[in-house]
């Protein structure tokens, strides 16, 4: 008989394996350079979320891919194209809810499921339109080592406050709810800076008036689950207003993330899709110019 395919393991077996190679999947996709990978679209235009979005960044930068769009083989067929012989799929993954009524009770039930199923870039796909091939690569936001006006009103538009000194310390305050971050003249460059920050916003989206996220996530994995989420959030805020960070954990957080996920193969899951919903609350109160277009379910 053959074994059943655990979509969980799976994907955190993928994670896993990116962590001890030294390369974080949500480190590398970054527009305006040359590894540069776009978010993550359907081929109808709509953007993955969450633990798909890392998945396809994997594959991506495993691959050397650069468009943005994936197809399964029957939506490469419908388009009027035909997947190349001998390419290779990635997997997806689907949420999605089943009624089902008790055999003992008669009580109907709304069961959640996950179900894998298996995608192509458009870079395996011949016939395709040229709208779904690679974009040419965009030059990187040069913003040197002084602050730049856009990206401070993306982040003085969510309203956490942000408070600065000569402590070398970047970090969210819970009890003050506040940001503390070192000048930026200190940064090597204020793309690291806006980086920084975005990753402690990401912390401050988990108040109790925000997403309550720290009142549901506790004990004794709670700060790597945090610093995951804060992390993997900061990548897709990045990803979407045009910074390249530079990320710097300690091999600490990196071995506590490796044992946690190693301990609970839902554990990055779980992450990715708090990341996402800490994304998407900055990404809502974003001025109209630095927002990219609603992402799509």
């Amino acid at each position: 008989m053959m074994a059943q395919f655990d979509v969980y393991q799976h994907v955190t077996d993928q994670i896993i394996a990116s962590i001890e190679d030294g390369t974080p999947v949500w480190r590398k996709p970054w527009t305006g350079d040359q590894g540069g990978i776009p978010f993550p679209r359907r081929s109808t235009g709509e953007f993955y979320r969450g633990i798909n979005i890392l998945m396809l960044w994997a594959r991506a930068a495993e691959q050397g891919y650069r468009s943005a769009h994936w197809f399964t083989y029957r939506q490469a067929q419908e388009a009027g194209a035909q997947v190349r012989k001998g390419e290779k799929s990635a997997t997806v993954v689907k949420y999605g809810t089943v009624d089902r009524t008790d055999a003992e009770t008669g009580e109907e039930k709304t069961i959640g499921y996950t179900k894998a199923y298996r995608v192509f870039n458009a870079d395996q796909i011949d016939g395709l339109p040229e709208d779904f091939q690679a974009k040419p690569i965009e030059a990187p936001r040069d913003l040197g080592t002084e602050t730049d006006p856009a990206l401070d009103a993306f982040f003085e538009a969510s309203g956490i406050a942000r408070r600065s000194s000569e402590r070398p310390e970047a970090f969210y305050d819970v009890a003050g709810d506040f940001i503390h971050m070192p000048p930026v003249a200190t940064f090597h460059d204020a793309a690291g800076y806006y980086a920084t920050l975005a990753h402690e916003a990401c912390h401050a989206t988990g108040a109790v008036h925000r997403l309550d996220r720290f009142s549901r996530f506790n004990g004794r994995t709670d700060r790597a689950f945090e610093e995951l989420v804060a992390e993997i959030g900061s990548a897709m805020v990045c990803a979407q207003i045009g910074v390249t960070p530079d990320f710097g954990q300690t091999a600490a957080y990196v071995e506590s993330w490796l044992r946690c996920l190693k301990d609970d193969k839902r554990f990055i899951f779980k992450a990715a899709t708090e990341a996402q919903k800490a994304a998407d609350w900055l990404m809502r109160t974003a001025p109209a110019d630095l927002s990219e277009q609603e992402v799509a379910a």
